[in-house]
């Protein structure tokens, strides 16, 4: 596995934020999701999107198991770095397209696509806007933290085109204790994990700064746990914006098709 593994570790300078290769990379694909979400909704039947999203999951699931891999063997000599366990906001697509089609009640899987749609889908356009964390000196890595993000946007705009998701403000409340039960995971992992190495889970350890831009200075300045409560209520009013445009246009839309 290791030989396997190590020929996919073709080295490269990795780009500047910002730069011509990062900002044609966004611009193209971009587009290309949005081209492809708008077509997926009007050629798959609703019923059929759960399994499509399904496959998403797998496909997610199966780069991220590469990529544990490759650091495991090419970047980290064979010893496992915890900052990158997979269990970020940008994660959380890879389970939740997997138990989508395995949730019996409508309900619940209306309320796991609010979530993707809403909280998900400004992770992914977050961190392609700021990618310091995206670039690494290999192809495969780079590759897959622009491609894995893409495809969350991918996944949010296929649910929120095909109306899979609940847009009333009811809707997003009901996203809120899905969102509360990650973040206790991820504060579990956190100080678990503590002995073992570094791990930041949902940038809200208790032991370092949040590594994001902005709340990183609040946390500096006022504190970490102040810090993580920013990033975390700010989280969720990214969110609920997201959750408000898609309501207004589904209000738009329904008007003009009547």
């Amino acid at each position: 596995m290791k030989e396997l593994i190590e020929k996919t570790a073709w080295p490269m300078n990795p780009p500047a934020p910002y730069s011509l290769f990062h900002i044609i990379f966004i611009a193209v694909g971009l587009a290309s999701v949005v081209f492809l979400a708008y077509y997926t909704t009007r050629k798959v039947k609703n019923s059929r999107l759960p399994q499509l999203l399904f496959f998403c999951g797998l496909l997610l699931a199966a780069t991220e198991c590469w990529k544990q891999l490759f650091l495991y063997y090419v970047v980290n000599e064979q010893t496992y770095n915890w900052w990158y366990f997979p269990f970020q906001l940008c994660s959380l697509p890879m389970y939740l397209c997997l138990i989508l089609p395995l949730v019996p009640s409508r309900d619940g899987q209306r309320v796991l696509c609010t979530f993707m749609q809403d909280f998900n889908l400004l992770g992914g356009i977050m961190a392609l806007a700021e990618p310091s964390g995206l670039f690494h000196p290999y192809w495969f890595l780079t590759l897959h933290g622009l491609i894995w993000h893409l495809l969350l946007i991918f996944i949010g705009l296929v649910i929120a085109f095909s109306r899979l998701s609940d847009t009333s403000f009811l809707g997003f409340v009901r996203t809120l204790p899905l969102f509360l039960i990650c973040c206790i995971i991820a504060s579990i992992i956190n100080r678990t994990a503590k002995p073992l190495g570094q791990a930041d889970m949902f940038y809200i350890s208790p032991y370092y700064p949040s590594a994001q831009i902005v709340f990183h200075e609040i946390a500096l300045k006022y504190g970490i746990s102040i810090g993580n409560a920013v990033y975390l209520l700010a989280t969720c009013l990214g969110g609920f914006l997201f959750h408000v445009i898609f309501h207004k246009v589904h209000l738009f839309s329904a008007r003009t098709d009547t």
